[in-house]
């Protein structure tokens, strides 16, 4: 029988691992390599759906363990499931919640059958099992769902990080074992901190079970770029040719086409959506911060070879006096121009590996681009 979720490869390129391919899922088809805009509480700060399907979105994440404390996973359930609470008819990713949990630092504890917490919003107390997160993913109704895991924090001892890479296992396989939506793949999360040997491990074991697609989760967290790249040429290798790759968390132009170039097919992050509220931009030559007094009386557009409705319609200047006078349209149009930004370039990309000539189009992106530690 048909998994819910399955891949099929169109192409792979013949001087690096980057590989166009389908991911298919019961609500539709997402065209690989992929970029996923972060809707965290069941939206995509200040743009509509509407607007996402204007600017290519395939599919979105959202936050499992937000939309859990509010306004409930019950709710969503009884409004129909988080695609008619939100109003988006295409593929949806939910996240476990594990990255969330992870980082309240003093407000969790962690225990062998999960995770006590307290809420961020009103200090009330939770608890966070491999089975409740499932209910709560199967609830929501997401296309996707991602597996519970222990991430491990950058510097952390290879004793921290093997105990949770452990722990990932043992949770992965509860989840596996609770996991019974039939319109749902669940993925697992690779671990290992950054001991190459633990990530093969980590991926190996998962691979056992069988899920319908991987995370790469651990990295993003504050290593520097080289290191994450030498860990994904290790980490990939070991995960089937015939299963989708996710890299969880990155979302950076540099990133996005170094990722593809290692054979990575969807990624996430808050970058585009959290610097176009600072008034930051993406532009091929890298980022073009629109408030600055630079700009105050430049009647071009962000990017005179971008499509956005932004790009098509608003100049520079305006959209600063916008960002000045606090007025919303200013981020909602840097946040329209950042995503279609992003979504285009993973277009791009795409056709360049069908086509043949992927590597080029790398070198004239590298040929442009001013890099930045920014994921």
């Amino acid at each position: 029988m048909q998994p819910p979720i399955y891949y099929t490869l169109d192409k792979q390129d013949e001087r690096t691992k980057a590989r166009a391919g389908i991911l298919h899922t019961t609500r539709g088809e997402v065209k690989s390599p992929v970029f996923m805009p972060v809707g965290t509480q069941a939206t995509v700060k200040t743009i509509t759906p509407e607007e996402l399907k204007e600017i290519g979105a395939q599919i979105i994440l959202s936050n499992t363990y937000h939309l859990y404390l509010r306004p409930g996973h019950d709710l969503i359930a009884e409004a129909g499931g988080l695609h008619d609470f939100m109003h988006w008819d295409r593929p949806i990713l939910t996240d476990s919640g594990g990255f969330q949990v992870f980082s309240l630092n003093d407000l969790r504890k962690l225990q062998e059958d999960g995770v006590m917490f307290r809420s961020h919003i009103d200090g009330s107390y939770h608890k966070f099992t491999p089975e409740k997160v499932m209910e709560i993913e199967m609830a929501l109704g997401s296309d996707i769902a991602m597996a519970f895991d222990q991430c491990s924090a950058y510097g952390d001892s290879r004793r921290d990080i093997e105990m949770a890479l452990r722990r990932t296992t043992r949770w992965a396989r509860r989840c596996k074992e609770t996991h019974h939506h039939d319109r749902q793949g669940l993925f697992g999360i690779i671990q290992g901190g950054m001991e190459p040997e633990l990530r093969a491990l980590s991926a190996k074991e998962l691979v056992e079970m069988d899920f319908c697609g991987y995370g790469i989760g651990g990295l993003s967290v504050g290593e520097p770029k080289p290191l994450m790249y030498e860990l994904l040429e290790h980490t990939i290798p070991f995960i089937p040719v015939e299963k989708p790759r996710y890299l969880m968390g990155v979302g950076s132009p540099d990133c996005l086409i170094e990722g593809v170039a290692r054979g990575v097919d969807m990624f996430d992050c808050v970058l585009a959506t959290r610097i176009a509220r600072n008034g930051t931009v993406f532009v091929p030559e890298g980022k073009l911060v629109i408030r600055n007094a630079q700009y105050a009386r430049d009647f071009r557009p962000i990017d005179d070879r971008c499509d956005c409705y932004a790009c098509r319609n608003y100049s520079r200047a305006y959209i600063r006096h916008l960002l000045k006078a606090n007025e919303v349209l200013g981020i909602r149009l840097t946040t329209i121009h950042n995503l279609r930004y992003l979504i285009r370039l993973m277009e791009e990309i795409r056709t360049s590996i069908l086509e043949g000539y992927f590597q080029e189009y790398r070198k004239e992106f590298w040929a442009h681009y001013q890099c930045n530690e920014e994921k």
